[in-house]
């Protein structure tokens, strides 16, 4: 029961877990450089330096480009994780040559003893060695909610939790050979969970592989006969295919995700799965758990107020708060007016705190059984203690009982504890209220302590309670009306908090759970989007998927604020990488089946796409908004992109054939080319804030510009001798500009 020596830690077996929260270098590398959007592109333009001039292979620079930026930002990310893991790892208590310390997780050793309390997460797998009431909360492997009382010689499994009570055991399996480590050894890896932003990217790359693999073969075979110049027929046809391929698309995904979780990082707090930015940007429903998330975290003992003066209240009072080593945020409070277990009350047998039962008692021999709990648990109602009891409630201060137990409670005292409002919650609130997103405070005190809380937090509701234990337990569209319908409820059991997702999910609501404490692990692993506070238990800080390490409620915001940006610029982005390749899709076709040269050359290709695709892109990706994302990310781009791209690739290719349909006329499919795809830029960055103005006014500015300057028209082959040819690309343009507009308000893609 010493634990290992020094001498036994240095030859045993260490924890060596690898971290999941990034891959390695070399795998960010690989999967920068070695795509298939790499492979095609690199193939195009190899072609093109064989067969065309070099000015034509610009185009080839995206492979860098895509690459570096790529592998730069997930290495930021990756820095930012690691870091951050490093910091959420809660410490591990272990007795070693005869003596409790804390190390790091990595360092625990096979044969280790280790302590437990209640929160504490269990690392490795082991047999335990002490026992005082230890309850192990094995749901998360086994499903099964109740929690097991642990005897000396039990197994433990990693990936549990200790609920109650407290003891220790001897770490069996350590490492990879751990329970919990070889369940989730695949899902351990680098991945991204479930996302609907990037199946939709995924979707879209995907179909449109597809497409151009049959008209990328027709393009080419009409080039090919009916141009003579073998050059000019591949480099059209290139033009074409390129054009096709939304390369930046799933760049500008990956910066986004990366760039939000570096943002959230700098304010301490930790994105455990990438996916969860996007689940920020969702939600609607907010439940708050009321301790530790809108009180602050500890309480202060307030005022014992006797109810029997033949009792020894404070004697008693003092043993119960002294009798567990690990004393919970109540025992902790009382400690601090009574820090030692008076003379003569040892414990002959203790049951610990837990949020299920709601009290803790203990049996001091020759003093009898002493139990301190909820009074509304305790108490029968109607009796003078319980009705004292909820008056004091009302006012919003935590109350408990402390009783004589001897086959009924005699109530000895109730004790009043002071819980401290956290200073930003008025603000936080306020914002939730102003951004649409509904809050439900769940919280296992008395329900009139709550509804005091909540309504002295100004929350919509907050003055009607609803008692949990008053809750249908069957029916789940039951139980979601009356979530619906309210606000606050209180003595709400951990299963609860868990049915209380389950039945807000099913009415159709992205949820979001924060919680500090062992209650709250179940229901944050089942919400869509779990918020664990950093100075809440391990097991609450290993499932959720953000931690707000500073412990401050004030960081919700930005960390919702941060989701919606993701999402909303990433649809932004969308929408012009495949009005990009619906035109080229279009325009292929057209060419390939009437038999035309291609409207414009790759050079042309790689001015107009960075003008009005790569470079805006890259500025409304990280720029600001408070959008919420809503489903239906797939359809209602593509209600964006397939009329603006097919009224863009009609307009091009007028504007050509109107010039004469020859080579020395695609100047002026250009000109049409970069208007309407401009246009799409300027509906697509509405609001057109004073810094979006400015990235358009730039990007028009740029082509003028470049047109004007004689060197820029001879490196980009451009000609704007022809003055008619020109005037009637602007006049097309005008038109298919107003085509667009009308096309995006029938549809309603975009708000205004």
């Amino acid at each position: 029961m010493n634990g290992l020596t020094t001498a036994q830690v240095a030859a045993a077996k260490t924890n060596d877990v690898p971290r999941r929260s990034s891959r390695s270098l070399g795998a960010i590398v690989r999967s920068n450089v070695f795509t298939l959007f790499n492979l095609v592109i690199g193939v195009l333009w190899a072609l093109v330096m064989i067969f065309g001039e070099w000015q034509d292979g610009l185009f080839g620079l995206v492979i860098v480009a895509n690459a570096l930026i790529g592998i730069i930002q997930e290495l930021r990310a990756k820095r930012t994780l690691d870091k951050l893991a490093v910091i959420n790892e809660a410490p591990v208590r272990v007795r070693r040559d005869g003596r409790e310390q804390e190390i790091q997780p990595h360092k625990v050793v096979l044969g280790d003893l280790i302590m437990l309390g209640p929160g504490d997460r269990l690392l490795v797998d082991g047999e335990v060695a002490e026992s005082d009431g230890l309850e192990i909360d094995e749901s998360l492997l086994t499903g099964e909610a109740d929690p097991v009382h642990k005897h000396p010689g039990d197994q433990v499994l990693s990936g549990s939790f200790a609920v109650a009570g407290s003891g220790a055991f001897v770490a069996t399996k350590v490492g990879t050979d751990a329970y919990a480590v070889r369940l989730a050894e695949e899902a351990s890896k680098f991945h991204l969970a479930h996302s609907e932003l990037r199946d939709g990217v995924a979707n879209f790359i995907k179909y449109i592989t597809w497409l151009v693999i049959p008209i990328g073969a027709l393009l080419i075979y009409s080039q090919l006969r009916h141009n003579t110049d073998f050059g000019t027929a591949i480099t059209g046809a290139v033009a074409g295919i390129v054009t096709m391929i939304p390369e930046g698309l799933v760049l500008m995904t990956s910066i986004a995700f990366a760039v939000g979780v570096v943002r959230l990082g700098q304010r301490k707090c930790l994105v455990q799965e990438l996916p969860a930015i996007e689940g920020l940007a969702r939600v609607d429903v907010l439940c708050l758990d009321k301790t530790g998330t809108l009180t602050a975290g500890g309480m202060d003992l307030d005022e014992v107020i006797p109810l029997d003066g033949s009792q020894p209240v404070g004697d008693a009072l003092a043993a119960l708060a002294n009798v567990d080593p690990r004393p919970n945020a109540t025992a902790q409070a009382i400690q601090a007016v009574h820090p030692a277990m008076p003379a003569g009350w040892a414990a002959v047998s203790t049951t610990p705190f837990s949020s299920a039962r709601k009290y803790s008692g203990a049996d001091f021999g020759p003093h009898g059984n002493w139990v301190l709990g909820a009074p509304d648990v305790l108490l029968d109602p109607g009796t003078h203690a319980y009705d004292k009891a909820a008056s004091i409630a009302a006012t919003g201060t935590r109350v408990l009982v402390l009783g004589r137990e001897n086959g009924t409670i005699a109530p000895a005292a109730l004790v009043t504890l002071r819980q401290r409002i956290r200073p930003d919650a008025h603000e936080t609130l306020r914002y939730f209220a102003k951004q649409g997103v509904t809050v439900k405070v769940i919280s296992g005190d008395n329900p009139e302590a709550v509804s005091a809380i909540a309504t002295g937090l100004e929350i919509p509701g907050g003055d009607k309670a609803i008692d949990a234990r008053t809750l249908p337990e069957d029916d789940l569209d039951k139980l979601g009306e009356l979530l619906d319908a309210n606000t606050v409820f209180g003595r709400v059991t951990p299963q609860q908090k868990r049915q209380f997702v389950s039945a807000l999910q099913a009415r159709g609501h992205t949820v979001a759970m924060t919680g500090d404490g062992v209650n709250d692990v179940l229901a944050l692993k089942d919400a869509d989007l779990g918020i664990a506070m950093g100075a809440g238990s391990p097991a609450t800080k290993a499932v959720a998927q953000v931690v707000l390490l500073d412990n401050r409620f004030a960081t919700l915001p930005h960390v919702v604020g941060e989701g919606r940006r993701v999402l909303a610029n990433i649809e932004r982005v969308s929408n012009l990488f495949l009005t990009k390749t619906f035109y080229a899709i279009v325009l292929s076709l057209l060419t390939g089946v009437l038999g035309f040269m291609f409207p414009f050359a790759p050079r042309h290709s790689t001015l107009v796409n960075a003008l009005t695709i790569g470079i805006p892109a890259f500025f409304l990706a990280l720029a600001p908004t408070m959008e919420r994302s809503k489903p239906g990310f797939v359809p209602r781009v593509l209600r964006f992109a397939v009329p603006a791209g097919v009224i863009c690739a009609a307009a091009v290719f007028l504007s050509f054939w109107a010039a004469g349909g020859q080579v020395a006329d695609r100047t002026s499919a250009v000109i049409t080319l970069f208007l309407t795809t401009w246009w799409v830029l300027v509906l697509i960055a509405r609001p057109l804030t004073w810094l979006r103005v400015g990235l358009v006014a730039a990007m028009a500015a740029l082509f003028a510009i470049g047109l004007a300057i004689p060197f820029v028209r001879e490196f980009f082959a451009l000609e704007p001798g022809d003055v008619g040819n020109d005037l009637v690309a602007v006049g097309i343009s005008v038109v298919a500009a107003i085509c667009i507009s009308a096309a995006v308000k029938v549809t309603g893609t975009l708000r205004t």
